[in-house]
């Protein structure tokens, strides 16, 4: 037998944290590495989208994805969306971040001065009384730390769907001067507004058509198609979509054992039994139960009992940082209308279905308006203000769904 330090405690149960194995994921990594030669040698490819619940690794999935590129030399930069901002600023400074890599190899310095003036431009035009306006806030006069003038005529028309046209494909001029790409990583994707997602669109359609090598990898909830598609009707066509679920039993063991046995530290086969019902495949469930598992655990092997001695604590935790800061977020009318929705995702269950609370499974709108003897139009309120915060999806048309697995499971344990 051996002792389980708590101090060498592998498990890394944190927000886009990556954990010490990252099982299940490979099929992903490959196909980005094709994306990646592919592009290299000019052939066509589409950017790609990630989908999925929270808790399933999306964010970490992206870094590993925009470490594959720094790997292959690509210029790279990363932003995360936000529903108050405009993509202007984030994309300047993701690009200035991608140029600057390239630089270094590239012969011509004025080519690269050329493209940071169309750059600053870009992105000094998202400031108020930019032309003829109301002088900005102080808050409001911000540069991009590009020490050469902006330039003029190029990706600075104020029409954010022909500037980020422009710019990319400047962009991609100075990655293929080079023999490289350029990967834009976009986290939180579905946060964008509405033109921002439509300049998007166009911009990659007008890049994908041009065969340039400036691709944008992006990140969200699994309505994000949905956002794209009402922004571009092509969009269903323009960008690969990956779907990023739970882990299968195989890859939850291993992202258990990998890291256990590199510890010299074993688990019981009944114990891991345990941790997958628990934890139902999602990688940060499965690294919350993991960390309070090993805490608690004696010694090796760990067994089906350490698990359960600590499943209360990750829960606890669970029910604080995961679950109740997301729920501190909501309104009362908000509340409301969650429990609602949890109450119908439990019933399946109680009826001998399989239950819905831990899938994307969705509840009709109809039904959470009976439960609530309400009209539906009273609620859509509190529906989009939900959707808005993030807290649930609607991935087909009368139809809801929480973002969070486990979440009606959570919210039927709690007190009205």
């Amino acid at each position: 037998m051996r002792y389980v330090d708590p101090v060498r405690n592998p498990y890394a149960p944190g927000a886009g944290q990556r954990p010490p194995e990252l099982a299940g994921r490979g099929r992903e990594l490959d196909v980005f590495d094709i994306v990646l030669e592919r592009i290299a040698r000019g052939r066509p490819e589409r950017s790609l989208m990630l989908t999925g619940l929270r808790g399933v690794g999306k964010t970490v999935l992206l870094n590993t994805l925009r470490s594959q590129a720094i790997g292959k030399l690509w210029g790279s930069g990363k932003i995360e969306a936000r529903p108050d901002q405009s993509l202007r600023r984030p994309v300047a400074a993701a690009l200035h971040m991608a140029v600057r890599e390239l630089a270094p190899r590239h012969r011509a310095p004025d080519r690269i001065d050329g493209f940071l003036g169309v750059l600053k431009a870009f992105a000094q035009r998202d400031a108020p009384g930019g032309r003829g306006g109301s002088p900005p806030k102080l808050r409001d006069r911000w540069q991009p730390g590009i020490d050469v003038p902006a330039s003029s005529g190029r990706a600075d028309s104020g029409d954010i769907e022909i500037d980020l046209v422009e710019l990319l494909t400047d962009a991609a001029a100075v990655a293929s001067d080079v023999g490289t790409g350029i990967a834009v990583f976009i986290d939180e994707m579905q946060d964008l507004g509405a033109e921002d997602v439509s300049a998007l669109c166009a911009a990659c359609h007008e890049l994908s058509q041009l065969g340039a090598p400036l691709i944008v990898v992006g990140a969200g909830l699994p309505h994000l198609p949905a956002v794209l598609s009402a922004a571009k009707s092509y969009s269903e066509r323009l960008f690969r979509y990956q779907r990023i679920d739970r882990l299968d039993r195989i890859a939850a063991d291993q992202a258990l054992c990998a890291p256990a046995e590199r510890e010299q530290v074993e688990y019981e086969q009944k114990a891991l039994d345990l941790l997958y019902e628990s934890s139902g495949g999602y990688p940060y469930f499965v690294q919350a139960y993991g960390k309070a598992t090993w805490d608690h655990a004696p010694r090796s092997p760990i067994t089906a009992a350490d698990v359960r001695v600590a499943a209360p604590e990750a829960e606890a935790e669970l029910a604080v940082g995961f679950f109740g800061s997301r729920y501190e977020r909501a309104t009362p009318a908000e509340r409301e209308y969650m429990r609602a929705m949890a109450s119908l995702s439990g019933a399946a269950g109680e009826s001998g279905a399989e239950p819905r609370d831990d899938m994307d499974a969705a509840v009709p709108t109809a039904e959470i308006a009976r439960s609530l003897d309400r009209k539906p139009a009273s609620l859509s309120p509190a529906r989009d203000a939900l959707i808005k915060k993030g807290l649930i999806y609607s991935g087909e048309r009368g139809t809801v769904a929480f973002t969070v697995p486990h979440f009606g499971r959570y919210l039927r344990t709690q007190p009205a």
